[in-house]
């Protein structure tokens, strides 16, 4: 069975760090790209960041430049998503996804996990 597992959410003050697991099973995140997207209540689920399969490229938006990092390590399977910096506009649920090709359209994404909570704030 496809899954995506993500963990790594909760409670961090603002300026605090975060790093984000998402784990594969029942496929190889080899020949996938990755994508993280979060959706805060009332907002539209919004792409956070990708990676690449082939070459290994990334993707972030505007906002996360220079605070989010995402990396992926093939033998285990795993994405990472290392947020520092963190602001209470970061407070969301944030999933990872597989696609073909990195996208910022969620539709093109095959494989959803179920999210994890993600809250900033003092």
């Amino acid at each position: 069975q496809v899954q995506l597992a993500e963990s790594g959410g909760g409670l961090v003050q603002p300026g605090g760090s975060l790093r984000l697991s998402c784990a594969a099973s029942g496929f190889t995140l080899d020949y996938y790209a990755i994508g993280w997207f979060r959706q805060a209540p009332g907002k539209e689920r919004e792409g956070v960041s990708c990676i690449s399969t082939n070459d290994g490229s990334t993707y972030y938006i505007d906002s996360m430049k220079g605070r989010f990092t995402i990396s992926r390590v093939n033998a285990k399977n795993t994405v990472y998503l290392q947020m520092n910096s963190l602001k209470p506009e970061d407070t969301a649920v944030y999933y990872c996804a597989a696609a073909s090709s990195c996208t910022s359209w969620p539709y093109d994404y095959d494989y959803w996990g179920q999210g994890t909570q993600v809250t900033v704030s003092s």
